[in-house]
């Protein structure tokens, strides 16, 4: 059994008519959530699936699916709403999946011929009031599945076809659990999801923290909460959500954060009603956390990966240090080997499906990171990425970038500079804003940097970094060897210009 199952029925006993999930016009209690996720068991059940896959948008449906898969005891496959038809035939095949369930409506037919795979249309369902379709997948090949593993989550890796990282429900909880003790999360808490349900992060922090609180979890929709496309952001929208929700905590990515912070400086109200931020996902200026903190923002930086159940360390109210990740969980312990990579041990995975997966109680994570004497995690880049300059000087991308992505001028960065005398980035110009800009931007930014980790020639992007054009991830980071050879030819003429 898992213990956000097991809170739920607890709940719907002792709160039955709180609200567990409020959706964009409708509320579910915590005794009908507990109804519903019996009858979603039934139906998973009656059709006999090997593994459920599900690409939904964030109403109250998809997270009364996923809860009625655990008590099933069917895998889920939670499909990114971003993937390309080749990245959904890719991940549908090779995690056996033989149901898909959506609440997208006629599109999704379209996307499965699109993508090549085989499948049966069934009678439509209603759960929590909402037309769902759902779809009997034909498995082209026999798919080794480790036992106990509960869902398994697509990484968006650095090639097409993305890894799915196997995951225990017992693990997933335990997360879940150490995640509300560190956010004090309460009943009268109410989470926005601002993230895809796919988003590892969001559905353990945002769905089951709260449901094990006995909160309410806010799924209004991805385009009520501003998100545009993939990667698009309605701030009006994004900040009227916020605002109209009540919400007291949410996820946010740092582009989402810069948003926030652009808004309130800009005049828009500042939403009183939050009393946890938590950003992650990718590196985050600690500029950008300091003027949050001038606004009176309750922001709190984490870190963590799919390959740890999600979250590893928080900052929190009752400890916090502002650059730093916070500290560690108790739920995993962390320490750094000699060349400064940090290394988790715990309960981590069931391996990477399709790689003879057993379970994972040691990872090495390739990031690159130090803890000081209070126990704080600092992250200073990923250890693929770091490169050494001409002049034997190591620079982690990541740093340099999250700096220059704060100036007004600039929206994206993506930096280079391996066995080279200097660095070169390539920018990604905010609305608005021309070439006349990017001088006093890269000024501003390089006085933040020493010397070896400035950046005094770049190159402006032919459109921006997007999950589309394939040049950025689903968590908002750069895919650096796309970009480059995206831009290869005018990198080369930088470097023969200059020396």
């Amino acid at each position: 059994m898992s213990l956000t199952l097991d809170a739920v029925a607890k709940h719907g006993l002792e709160q039955a008519d709180a609200v567990a999930i409020q959706g964009h016009t409708r509320a579910v209690t915590y005794a009908q959530l507990a109804n519903y996720i019996t009858n979603v068991n039934d139906y998973i059940l009656s059709q006999e699936p090997m593994r459920v896959a599900i690409l939904m948008d964030n109403t109250p449906a998809i997270l009364i699916v996923d809860l009625g898969c655990i008590q099933a005891k069917i895998p889920v496959v939670p499909l990114p709403l971003f993937f390309s038809p080749q990245q959904v035939k890719h991940a549908l095949q090779s995690s056996g999946s033989t149901l898909l369930v959506s609440n997208l409506g006629e599109s999704v037919e379209g996307l499965l011929k699109l993508a090549g795979v085989a499948y049966d249309a069934l009678p439509g369902w209603r759960v929590a009031g909402e037309s769902l379709q759902v779809y009997r997948l034909q498995v082209e090949q026999e798919v080794h599945f480790p036992e106990s593993v509960q869902k398994i989550t697509y990484t968006s890796g650095s090639t097409g076809d993305a890894k799915g990282v196997c995951l225990r429900q017992s693990v997933m909880d335990e997360v879940a659990v150490s995640l509300a003790q560190a956010t004090e999360a309460c009943a009268d808490d109410r989470h926005l999801c601002l993230l895809p349900y796919a988003t590892l992060l969001e559905n353990i922090a945002g769905m089951y923290v709260p449901l094990i609180a006995g909160a309410t979890v806010c799924l209004p929709g991805l385009a009520q909460v501003g998100m545009q496309g993939s990667s698009g952001l309605d701030v009006s929208r994004f900040m009227t959500c916020l605002h109209e929700s009540g919400a007291t905590s949410c996820v946010m990515i740092p582009q989402m954060l810069q948003a926030l912070l652009g808004a309130v400086v800009s005049g828009m109200p500042k939403p009183n009603a939050l009393r946890f931020i938590a950003v992650g996902g990718a590196p985050v200026s600690k500029h950008l956390l300091a003027q949050a903190e001038a606004l009176g923002l309750p922001v709190y930086e984490g870190y963590g990966l799919s390959e740890a159940s999600s979250v590893v360390t928080l900052n929190t109210p009752a400890a916090k240090k502002q650059g730093s990740v916070g500290r560690v969980l108790p739920h995993v312990a962390l320490r750094i080997a000699d060349d400064g990579e940090i290394i988790l041990q715990g309960e981590l995975f069931s391996g990477y499906l399709g790689d003879s997966s057993s379970q994972v109680d040691e990872w090495a994570t390739g990031d690159i990171g130090r803890l000081d004497d209070e126990g704080f995690l600092y992250i200073e880049g990923r250890k693929k990425h770091i490169f050494i300059t001409s002049f034997g000087r190591n620079v982690s991308p990541e740093w340099v970038e999250k700096e220059f992505n704060i100036e007004s001028a600039i929206a994206q960065s993506c930096v280079f500079g391996e066995a080279k005398p200097f660095n070169v980035a390539v920018v990604a110009l905010r609305g608005g804003f021309d070439a006349s800009s990017l001088a006093a931007a890269f000024e501003s930014a390089n006085q933040r940097l020493p010397d070896y980790a400035q950046v005094h020639h770049w190159i402006i992007a032919n459109e921006p970094f997007s999950i589309e054009n394939g040049q950025w991830t689903g968590t908002g980071r750069p895919r650096r060897m796309v970009i480059k050879g995206c831009y290869q030819q005018a990198l080369v003429d930088i470097y023969e210009e200059e020396t």
